[in-house]
């Protein structure tokens, strides 16, 4: 049976987790052992994902989000000592750090098949130009060492070999991320009346949510704009819940604060800004809101926009990176440029002011994503891979 080594960036909530969490256990075909590395003190735990599931990871404490050469250097060894031990016919690797050790720990140690799945990438808005230009350069040097690259849309191909030529379009291979969406069609309507009744949210109370990390990329004032904007002129009162956190938290309060918006983290207080920080139960914030927002200024493949259509749920966002891959168009999503509050206040208010459309919108959502998106899909795609890659 061959051999897969897994090896994510850590274990908190997002894609990449339940993703690799998807793979590990219903791969069948495959002895794989999934390592990650720690999350951060502002992220939610993930741990929970794995343990219902059954799976028992290998952790890797010095393998951290930041970069530290000493720690880097440790996590390269145990990745090294974990290959000596294991031998596996494939290592395959998830976000940058670990795409970075693992794939020069597989490298140097003579494993036959090397794969690094790019979740998201960090060539603009993260970094200066200077930092951009090394993360490009090293990965074309990863990518060179690696048997295939695999993007999970064709606009996320596009930009790793046309735009940001991190290596030649044929070297990837496309493979869109996968999720039990089931859980988001149980029990919806008892899901909603629980989320409303917990936070003194009327039926007539039109609910928007953004969910995701509190830091710069997700562009939270953009979204605490746009409610400012459309809270005085829709037809409906409007409430709007900022699901996560992160290291910006304060920031967005004093945003709040210079809005005039009225916020807490205290269910029992009728705020406009809902501050929830980490849920667990996700699908219960999806069901009780109205609407799903996003305003990043660059995304892979935004989980949260999958999970409110599987949620029956129409979205307001920007439209970046593989967002056009995740949504239709006018059909379930309203999309605008990252930097144009107007155009995303004026698509928020349009669905605030028709539950029509709502409606409409989301009830296209859950038949585009059923297939699309969901975890067997994955597996089977990925299987198809990894049995060309080991004839």
């Amino acid at each position: 049976m061959p051999r897969v080594l897994r090896i994510i960036n850590r274990f908190n909530l997002g894609g990449p987790t339940y993703n690799a969490a998807y793979l590990t256990k219903y791969m069948s075909g495959y002895n794989t052992m999934l390592v990650g590395g720690v999350k951060d003190a502002t992220e939610d735990s993930s741990e929970f994902i794995l343990e219902n599931m059954g799976i028992t990871p290998v952790t890797i404490e010095e393998m951290k989000r930041r970069i530290s050469p000493i720690d880097d250097f440790h996590a390269y060894k145990k990745i090294r000592s974990i290959i000596a031990d294991f031998k596996p016919d494939i290592v395959h690797t998830h976000a940058s750090k670990p795409g970075a050790l693992g794939r020069l720990a597989a490298h140097h140690m003579k494993v036959p098949v090397i794969l690094h799945t790019f979740h998201g990438h960090v060539f603009h808005s993260y970094f200066s130009k200077g930092t951009t230009l090394f993360y490009k350069h090293m990965e074309r040097r990863l990518a060179n060492i690696s048997t295939r690259i695999i993007a999970i849309s064709e606009r996320q191909r596009e930009e790793l070999s046309a735009e940001h030529k991190i290596c030649s379009a044929d070297k990837i291979a496309i493979v869109p991320l996968g999720f039990d969406l089931l859980r988001f069609q149980v029990g919806i309507e008892e899901r909603r009346l629980r989320m409303r009744s917990h936070y003194k949210i009327s039926d007539n109370d039109v609910v928007v949510a953004i969910i995701g990390r509190l830091v710069p990329i997700k562009n939270h004032r953009l979204f605490l704009e746009s409610i400012q904007r459309v809270k005085e002129s829709a037809t409906f009162p409007v409430k709007a819940f900022v699901v996560g956190d992160g290291e910006l938290r304060n920031n967005l309060e004093a945003i709040c604060n210079e809005l005039g918006l009225s916020y807490s983290s205290d269910a029992n207080v009728v705020v406009d800004v809902h501050f929830t920080s980490w849920v667990k139960d996700v699908e219960t914030i999806t069901a009780g809101a109205d609407i799903i927002a996003l305003t990043s200024l660059n995304e892979g493949t935004p989980v949260s926009l999958i999970e409110a259509q599987a949620s029956n749920k129409p979205i307001v966002s920007t439209e970046v990176g593989g967002i056009e891959n995740v949504v239709l168009r006018n059909e379930t999503a309203l999309l605008s440029e990252p930097d144009n509050v107007e155009r995303f206040a004026e698509n928020l208010l349009k669905l605030i002011n028709n539950p029509g459309m709502r409606a409409q919108f989301g009830q296209r959502g859950w038949s585009f994503v059923e297939s699309k998106f969901h975890y067997q899909r994955l597996v089977d795609d990925m299987a198809r891979l990894y049995d060309s890659l080991l004839v």
